[in-house]
């Protein structure tokens, strides 16, 4: 470390803050390190919670390829399960995809998300990288201008501050970095898709080699491995329903009747570790930056759990921003920055197309009524067997679903 970068330390500055130790800020912190760019992270969770909190898991070729290319792949080579098929069950019959052999033949990879982020931080402190928990950002000021300051409040509620050149904001919807952009200086297109899903954490195996998906009068239902212990499940839920409102047999039983078990083999039960209540949204800024500070990951976009593009979009986010980062501060050269949020916008409008269109697959229109429920009941009806008929609609399917 160089004497300036010593000082700076001491001083709470970096050239790049970044705010948030998910997959997009670990991702961003470790492609900086690597290319010699001062940085340090701001978390506002401990450490164990970072490491355990449960979130998506399926990550798409092209994330692999990309954790591959800069070192970041270790634990999810040697640990990480290839998956590459679908089963939708309707009340008509059951069929599958197996989308390794369409589109682009491209696959998942199962790696739980907090094991990726356990990889990630390990590289990230292996190489000397800074990171401060239970340091929350309160508030990014002076982003318009070129030194903008980060005010931190830390565990014990005492508030200290961050110098930096550039602020990378990495943490959430709901964090510092979105709450500091002006009003009027992005625009914001937000959508409610009026649909309700308990999410689920079981610890039970699978109950089938595939991600399942159940369309059922009663609402859907999904299935999602996670690793041979454990398994995701979702249910559709009337909107306001607590986590805790239902018992576990109650959930067990539904999931059965959802899923068709009677019909397509019993489901394998265990304990219920962990429940959430997630309302289906989308959520989009535009442009992905105000000045200096820069969005990513669920900052930049939030997108339902349909089509587990979340993550996928977080790391390749990451990446192009530490492109135009490397670029602006080791070469004096602006143009990739200034390009990024254009780069990631084209993007995630087509993750968020895909994803409209699954959750209009696998429910029922939540404001429809009468004869119009009864038209959109039929679309969706012929939306899945043109999936499960048409090798051209497969085809669609499979290179959507994995590719951004």
């Amino acid at each position: 470390m160089t004497e300036s970068q010593k000082a700076r330390t001491a001083q709470d500055s970096a050239d790049v803050v970044i705010l948030g130790a998910g997959p997009a800020g670990l991702v961003l912190g470790n492609l900086l390190l690597a290319a010699g760019i001062d940085c340090a992270i701001l978390e506002r969770a401990a450490r164990e919670h970072v490491q355990t909190r449960a979130r998506a898991g399926y990550l798409a070729e092209h994330t692999v390829r990309l954790l591959d290319r800069h070192g970041l792949a270790g634990g999810l080579r040697r640990r990480g399960q290839e998956h590459g098929v679908c089963e939708f069950r309707t009340e008509s019959d059951r069929f599958r995809l197996d989308y390794r052999l369409l589109g682009r033949g491209e696959q998942h990879t199962v790696y739980p998300q907090h094991e990726l982020v356990t990889d990630l931080l390990a590289q990230y402190l292996a190489g000397g990288g800074r990171i401060r928990f239970e340091t929350g950002a309160v508030a990014v000021r002076d982003a318009d201008g070129t030194q903008p300051v980060v005010d931190v409040r830390d565990a014990d509620g005492r508030p200290s501050r961050w110098a930096a050149r550039y602020v990378a904001g990495c943490d959430g919807r709901h964090g510092a970095a979105r709450r500091s952009i002006p009003d009027g200086a992005v625009r914001r297109h937000h959508r409610d898709h009026g649909v309700t899903w308990l999410g689920l954490l079981a610890e039970a195996p699978p109950s089938l080699d595939a991600v399942g998906y159940a369309i059922h009068p009663r609402g859907f239902a999904g299935h999602m491995a996670r690793s041979p212990e454990v398994t995701r499940y979702y249910l559709q839920v009337a909107r306001g329903t607590a986590p805790d409102a239902w018992s576990e047999d109650r959930i067990w039983d539904e999931l059965a009747l959802r899923l068709r078990a009677a019909d397509h083999g019993p489901l394998e039960r265990g304990p219920i570790s962990r429940r959430t209540v997630v309302d289906l949204e989308s959520d989009v800024l535009e442009p992905l930056r105000h000045g200096s500070l820069f969005l990513a990951g669920d900052a930049a976009s939030l997108i339902s759990p349909s089509a587990a593009k979340g993550a996928n979009l977080a790391v390749l986010e990451a990446e192009l921003l530490a492109g135009g980062l490397t670029a602006a501060l080791r070469h004096a050269d602006p143009a990739p920055l200034d390009r990024y949020s254009a780069q990631c916008l084209a993007y995630i409008w087509r993750a968020q197309e895909f994803s409209h269109w699954m959750i209009r697959l696998l429910h029922a229109d939540p404001a429809g009524s009468g004869s119009d429920s009864l038209f959109q009941d039929r679309l969706r009806h012929s939306r899945i067997e043109m999936l499960r008929t048409s090798r051209t609609q497969q085809d669609w399917f499979a290179e959507n679903y994995v590719g951004l």
